[in-house]
């Protein structure tokens, strides 16, 4: 969707003076309802002030995206307004927004809003580009300089239906098809995209990617494009759908191979050196080509069991957040009802809690669905649910053993129920599979979900035994670590510092992990692991900043973005620095991650909310304390990336009006 196409000269406003936040939300309102889209304009402007609410869209660099999807609204819209003297929109960076876009979105699914801000955000971080539309002559020039800006960054869309047939034609079958997907779909799976695009275009290849995103599917490669490519690449670290790719040369390997070894990738795709894939033989396939190992699979369903199951977290975890800054803002004991004393706050950790309960099932259950398709979803979830339950197996039911020493045995008790019941599934398919054909139909509608639960029931309530004793030990050495303070900080350094290693891998995950299963019984781990994964986009934002002669220009126009991506506790933002730099990039963003997950442990801070960033910093223990350990980790990785990185070449440096802020900020405080 064009953002030219949902702007009109009437929606545009030059030279605005808007004295408020408020006032320019008004005008820009105004101008949205010229596009005579607003079925209630007074909603629509609530629904706008309710997002404002939640936290500012003043992105930072004088820009503001404001924006609310609401019923109000009956098609896509953008106004916008140029503040030549600023208006102050309590951004992020404190500067005044001089360039403002108001997005309107109806309450659909496809969630055009967000399509749309990312669009946005891509072009207006080109400065070229922000400078351009400030100083437009008219309005007609400000849509011109939109326009042409979108045909230069997304020349695809610039051809029409048939130019595009034809230049499709002129350039033959495409070589190479991708799919690129991430347990998270935020950032790994749109960078090997780009990865191998860009590597594609270098080499003269002509490509296609498959983005399996969090937004769901995009560029869905169609059967005559599967049909008539030489090769596939699969970067992806959770399933995605292969069965299309049945009789064809396919290459499975991990999505940091996309991003890191595009060339590679490419290389060996048209060299013909590649195995042809066989859907039902996928995981021996792959074992006896060597393409994938046990512990590689191993690792996918994991990954495709957590990539559902974040959702919940996220979800669950800012309502369970609101519970508490509610009772927090109405002076209620921080006892074992904190977040339910009153009726506000018992309402959003009710909801809360219900997205938490559903966690390990879901967890549980995509991990046998990965496995064992969708025959194993329930057999996972049965399992998983079990494994939430204190009492869910035999010796505590008939009081075999002592149910005092014992708990539920949790997220381990779930990820063994998703892998027993996706392989229990999986055995369930072959053992049936010589069954006659007459019988074929209760296979799926009888004897799966009837015998594979029945099977996960009678394992787990066995399993649940040594599990649960497991879980009670943990929770102990857990509750007696709280009490040594020097081991809390140790605790800290560990788990923030694995947060920034690989920056959304396996580390990353185990310690977000970690703080999500003790985030009762010790919160200052999850307060440390979410501190260590905001720290590195923050760390590379400020270097970008201060640091401009070790970064090239699409660096540091990068690194604004990176300051919303840390608040946002989006460690992914950092990962573009750390794959073009990791020797330097890396230990650095570790080191910063480290001494603020130390220094947050050392003041006690504490977190009850696994996810939001700055969103959830009001119900943080000893808040003040934290955002000092933030700013501590972000400083250093700063220096210790402006000290480590080398100077890039100096056509790449910004001019004198761009010159190191680093000196300026300090010229300034001298000065002050």
């Amino acid at each position: 969707m064009k953002i030219v196409d949902l702007l009109t000269e009437r929606s545009i406003m030059l030279n605005a003076s808007p004295t408020s936040k408020q006032a320019a939300i008004d005008l820009l309102v105004e101008l949205m309802a010229t596009h005579g889209n607003l079925s209630d304009k007074e909603a629509y402007k609530a629904a706008v002030l309710k997002r404002e609410a939640e936290g500012t869209t003043g992105i930072g660099e004088g820009i503001a995206i404001p924006h609310a999807k609401t019923s109000a609204v009956k098609s896509a819209a953008l106004a916008a307004m140029v503040v030549p003297e600023g208006v102050d929109y309590q951004s992020l960076d404190g500067e005044p927004a001089k360039l403002l876009f108001l997005i309107a979105a109806p309450n659909t699914e496809d969630n055009v809003h967000l399509e749309v801000l990312g669009r946005l955000s891509a072009l207006l971080m080109d400065e070229n580009f922000y400078n351009g539309l400030l100083n437009a002559s008219s309005v007609a020039d400000f849509l011109a300089k939109i326009d042409a800006a979108e045909k230069e960054r997304f020349p695809e869309e610039a051809v029409s239906a048939p130019e595009a047939k034809a230049k499709e034609t002129d350039k033959g079958k495409i070589q190479v098809l991708a799919v690129t997907a991430c347990p998270t779909g935020i950032a790994h799976t749109y960078m090997a995209a780009e990865a191998l695009e860009q590597k594609a275009k270098e080499l003269g290849i002509s490509i296609k990617v498959e983005t399996n995103g969090s937004g769901g599917v995009k560029n869905k490669l169609t059967s005559a494009e599967i049909a008539d490519c030489e090769c596939i690449i699969v970067a992806a670290d959770k399933n995605v759908e292969t069965a299309r790719f049945d009789g064809k040369k396919v290459i499975f390997t991990k999505v940091a191979e996309g991003i890191h070894k595009p060339k590679e990738l490419l290389t060996r795709a048209l060299e013909g050196d590649v195995p042809v894939f066989h859907s039902k033989e996928k995981v021996s396939e792959s074992e006896s080509s060597g393409k994938e190992s046990v512990w590689r699979v191993i690792y996918k369903h994991l990954m495709n069991g957590v990539s559902h199951m974040l959702p919940f977290v996220i979800g669950g975890g800012i309502l369970i957040a609101l519970a508490f800054l509610i009772d927090g803002l109405a002076g209620m004991p921080q006892d074992g009802n904190f977040g339910m004393h009153t009726n506000a706050a018992k309402f959003f950790k009710t909801i809360g809690g219900y997205a938490f309960n559903l966690m390990l099932p879901v967890l549980a259950g995509y991990i046998a669905y990965s496995i064992a398709d969708r025959p194993g979803l329930a057999v996972g979830f049965v399992g998983g649910t079990m494994a939430t339950m204190a009492d869910a197996n035999f010796a505590v039911m008939f009081n075999l053993i002592d149910g005092s020493n014992f708990a539920a045995p949790g997220f381990l008790g779930a990820l063994v129920a998703g892998f027993l019941g996706g392989y229990m599934t999986l055995g369930l398919k072959k053992l049936t599979s010589r069954m006659p054909m007459s019988m074929e139909g209760l296979r799926p509608t009888l004897i799966y979900p009837l015998i594979g639960i029945l099977g996960i029931g009678v394992s787990m309530w066995v399993l649940n035994v040594p599990f649960g004793y497991i879980s009670y030990g943990i929770q102990k050495g857990l509750l007696a670590l709280a009490e040594n303070t020097s081991l809390n900080i140790l605790t800290g350094v560990l788990v923030a510092g694995m947060m920034a290693i690989d920056m959304g891998g396996p580390i990353n995950k185990a310690a977000y992990i970690t703080g999500i299963a003790t985030i009762e019984i010790n919160p200052m781990i999850m307060a440390a692991v979410m501190i260590g994964g905001m720290v590195p986009p923050l760390a590379i934002a400020l270097a970008t900043t201060f640091f401009p002669h070790k970064f090239t220009k699409k660096e540091r126009n990068d690194g604004k973005v990176n300051y919303v991506m840390g608040l946002c506790f989006i460690t992914e933002g950092a990962i573009p620095y750390a794959a073009s730099d990791p020797l330097r990039v890396i230990p650095a963003c570790v080191a910063g991650s480290a001494v603020a997950g130390g220094l947050s442990a050392a003041f006690k801070c504490t977190l009850l909310a696994p996810h939001g960033g700055v969103c959830v910093i009001p119900v943080v223990g000893n808040p003040g304390f934290y955002i000092l350990a933030l700013v501590a980790g972000a400083i250093v990785g700063m220096l210790l990336l402006g000290v480590m990185r080398k100077k890039v070449d100096p056509s790449e440096w910004p001019d004198k009006n761009g010159e190191n802020k680093f000196k300026k900020f300090f010229a300034k405080f001298k000065k002050a």
